[in-house]
């Protein structure tokens, strides 16, 4: 699988000699950790065939069935304190997009923050975590997670109706070593403007984002809100207006956003 997931990568791209591939794993986040923290190196790829552990934002669990999606993670090391990478987790969402639109020719929406989705089913989820240094951050893990090959019976009963794959909504069967080398293509070349291009990389997340002008329950520390999805500020917060008239903007790092009706 390693060596097909090479072959469709360009001998150029400086990550392909950074790439870890594991049948089964818990959780690629979590090894990226552990490598990272052992010194691996910038550019430092994972992929796994399955996870036993896969987690999502807030904890959440991450359904990654053997041979069916693309769990991968990156280790970064940017010279740059926690502060000027609020939008990293909206850049990674954008060009995972990109990858998924070269190889399937679907374009996902993004749901505020970090769900790719398309007709109001979860395709994919990102999980980006940062380990802060004294001035600059250590390192930051870029995770992600795609359903590729699922049909319906394969998700759990309880996921059936809010997840789907790039195979069911395509109708075609979609490689996850060609997404795989898609995937790190694109999240190579953000790493490289991510520092220096983030007005251009927040404007993209804001077309792909379908949460903006849709109405939203934000839910933060049990208690629910209803409101107006209404922009973006500049380090991804979504700026919400309220049924009471106020207008306040929230993080993903403080709250949970849902739709009104289902997934969406």
């Amino acid at each position: 699988m390693k060596e097909h997931i090479l072959s469709h990568l360009s001998a150029e791209c400086p990550w392909r000699d950074t790439l870890h591939w594991y049948t089964s794993i818990d959780s690629t986040n979590n090894e990226a950790k552990r490598l990272a923290r052992a010194g691996a190196p910038h550019g430092t790829v994972l992929i796994a065939e399955h996870q036993t552990a896969g987690r999502g934002r807030l904890g959440r669990s991450f359904s990654s069935a053997s041979g069916m999606g693309v769990y991968l993670s990156v280790i970064l090391r940017p010279d740059c304190p926690a502060t000027a990478l609020m939008h990293l987790t909206c850049s990674v969402a954008v060009a995972v997009c990109d990858a998924i639109e070269q190889v399937s020719g679907l374009r996902p929406g993004i749901k505020w923050t970090n769900d790719l989705v398309f007709e109001k089913k979860k395709l994919g989820g990102i999980l980006t975590e940062l380990s802060p240094g004294s001035s600059t951050v250590d390192y930051a893990v870029v995770g992600v997670g795609i359903n590729c090959l699922q049909q319906t019976k394969d998700f759990s009963p309880e996921l059936q109706s809010i997840a789907t794959s790039l195979s069911a909504v395509t109708g075609q069967p979609i490689d996850p070593c060609r997404l795989a080398a898609a995937m790190i293509t694109v999240l190579e070349h953000m790493d490289r403007s991510l520092l220096t291009e983030k007005e251009a990389l927040m404007e993209a997340y804001k077309r792909d984002c379908i949460t903006l002008g849709k109405e939203v329950v934000v839910i933060q520390s049990g208690q629910s809100c209803a409101g107006t999805a209404m922009d973006l500020d500049d380090n991804g917060g979504l700026i919400v207006c309220f049924s009471d008239g106020s207008v306040r903007t929230v993080t993903s790092g403080e709250v949970s956003v849902r739709g009104m009706y289902g997934y969406i």
